[in-house]
Order: C-alpha cells, then sequence, then structure tokens
C-alpha cells in the first residue's frame, strides 16, 4: 500500500471495528446482565460466519469508498492542470499592407 489515503482508510477502518468490539465486550446490555457475564460469552460457527460476512462487506464498502475518491482527486487533479495547447498562444496572422 504505498498511496497514503488507503493507508489511513484501512486504519482507521480497523481501530474503528476494534473500539466497537471492546465497547461491545465491556458493557453488557442491560436485558443481559442477570444471565451472563462478558467471561461466558458463547460464539457459535453461526454466529462467526454472520461476524464476518459483515466485515467483508464493509470491507468492500470501504473500497468502493476509496475507489471514488481516488476517481475524484484524478479529475480534480486534471482539471487543476492547464492544458498545454491552450498555454500556446496561437500566432498573429500575416498582415501585408496593401496601397489602395
Amino acid at each position: 500500500m504505498s498511496d497514503p489515503g488507503k493507508v489511513i482508510i484501512a486504519v482507521s477502518f480497523f481501530a474503528s471495528i476494534v473500539g466497537i468490539v471492546r465497547m461491545l465486550v465491556k458493557a453488557p446490555w442491560p436485558q443481559f446482565a442477570e444471565s451472563r457475564t462478558t467471561r461466558d460469552v458463547v460464539v457459535d460457527d453461526e454466529r462467526m460466519t454472520r461476524l464476518e460476512q459483515a466485515v467483508e462487506s464493509i470491507a468492500l464498502e470501504v473500497e468502493r469508498i476509496s475507489e471514488g475518491q481516488r476517481f475524484t482527486t484524478k479529475l480534480l487533479t486534471e482539471r487543476a492542470q492547464p492544458d498545454p495547447m491552450r498555454a500556446v498562444a496561437p500566432p498573429e496572422p500575416i498582415r501585408h499592407t496593401t496601397p489602395h
């Protein structure tokens, strides 16, 4: 990953996921507070599959966002650069003085 934009997006994405997971693990929901603690949470295969699918879809959306950002940056860069053909002034037409 040599593009700084990609690196920033990837790091912020994974940091957000880690932050969300930490919040969910530390704060038990009120309806489950009496029935279980955070130590005895069971992660079955079906739940893990759903979690993997969610992470895959989020990664796909982040990739789409970064593609759009690269495309927009490319368009803005092309617009900001002057057109080399317009920068060259057309030659002055040759004028002949004719007697009348």
